[in-house]
């Protein structure tokens, strides 16, 4: 009996090692590999398609008609409250109501024909890229915020206005994509059972653009200390030319008033604890009080706590995150009563006049908050309350 189950375990064992040896030779054939490969990417293919679909978020059931309309493509609200993680679709959507134009979001994350974003329809044209939309609007509306500035005064907005777009961008990008980067993921908003990993994909799919992009300009070229250092050099001159001025080119708004606030508005409420926050809100207040002066007269709904405007040293308490909403106000249709005092702007209503429809009244834009110095000063005091004015 003993010798019968022996053999019987001989046999078995002698089956199993001429198994094991035909796995391994398949394991090690060419052919074996190459179909596992293909398999693999076609699955992963199949999966990077289906993560850009829920990406893009390309919403069919609703037709948009950009007869007499506004139609303000973009990307989608962050998390944190802030309205958006660029610079630029930031300036545009800010100039729109600086400028008291009524218009409409549409967060599809579908780029325009040049591979821009914002981009912006109106009477079925198209106009795409943040200086070409303000043309556009320029010429097709009759707004201009520049049109009391003096030659010279142009010639500075807009040498300014390369400093900011050109190069301070790409350092504030740069603090963005690739230094803090897992803190920016945290920030995109997302839903559903693949957000995680449509996260980190977006993240460092964009993080990744960020470094070539960067380093093709030149500036990528350069140590992380150097990069923050072109930083700082930027943030410095920016705080110089505002001084004590209310606006950038004086008591009334211009369009570089716009651009700068898109650009500093992600060093004062999406980099807790980095240098540019530490900047604003420590050394150069007077940028982080034009940021906030910015966002009660044009974000009303925008809310950020007192004191997030001024930097204490503890990142969490400076991130904001203690008793601010956990997402932005996501209204459709924007427009906004006039109510510029200080500024010209408004003038071009005589021919586009609000009319007081169910979707316009009340005001999504009239605020509280005034702009005359007195309540400069009530914001200094706010800020920094421990500080003379």
């Amino acid at each position: 009996m003993d010798s019968f189950v022996k053999m019987n375990f001989l046999v078995h064992l002698r089956s199993c090692s001429k198994d094991y040896g035909g796995i391994m030779t398949a394991l090690g054939s060419d052919s074996w590999w190459k179909k596992t490969l293909y398999i693999t990417g076609g699955a992963l293919l199949a999966a990077a398609a289906y993560l850009l679909h829920e990406l893009l978020a390309i919403r069919k059931e609703q037709e948009l008609d950009s007869k007499d309309a506004i139609i303000l493509h973009q990307f989608s609200r962050p998390k944190n409250g802030v309205p958006s993680l660029s610079p630029f679709c930031l300036k545009i959507e800010t100039y729109l109501r600086m400028v008291d134009l009524p218009y409409q979001n549409y967060f599809d994350g579908k780029l325009s024909p040049q591979g821009k974003m914002p981009w912006l329809e109106y009477n079925h044209e198209q106009a795409s890229g943040s200086e070409f939309i303000v043309d556009f609007l320029e010429e097709k509306l009759g707004v201009n915020l520049n049109k009391n500035l003096t030659p010279q005064e142009r010639a500075v907005s807009r040498a300014v206005t390369k400093m900011v777009e050109e190069h301070l961008y790409w350092t504030i990008a740069y603090c963005q994509w690739v230094d803090n980067l897992e803190e920016t993921q945290k920030l995109l908003a997302m839903s559903g059972p693949l957000s995680d990993t449509l996260k980190w994909l977006l993240s460092h799919l964009n993080g990744s653009m960020v470094r070539r992009e960067m380093y093709g300009h030149g500036i990528g070229r350069f140590s992380k200390e150097e990069v923050y250092a072109l930083m700082e050099k930027d943030m410095r001159t920016l705080a110089t030319l505002l001084g004590d001025k209310k606006y950038f080119m004086g008591s009334k708004m211009s369009t570089l008033d716009a651009t700068v606030f898109g650009h500093l508005a992600q060093a004062m409420w999406t980099l807790p604890g980095t240098r540019p926050e530490q900047l604003i809100k420590g050394e150069l207040i007077n940028l982080a009080m034009f940021c906030e002066r910015m966002r009660r007269k044009f974000w009303p709904e925008w809310f950020v706590e007192v004191d997030d405007v001024y930097y204490d040293g503890d990142s969490e308490s400076s991130s904001g995150g203690g008793g601010s909403p956990t997402g932005q106000l996501d209204f459709g249709l924007f427009s906004r009563t006039d109510t510029l005092e200080d500024s010209e702007a408004s003038s071009h209503s005589a021919g586009h006049t609000h009319s007081n429809t169910p979707d316009s009244e009340p005001s999504l834009f009239d605020s509280d908050v005034g702009t005359g110095s007195d309540n400069d000063i009530q914001l200094k005091e706010e800020i920094m309350p421990d500080l003379e004015v």
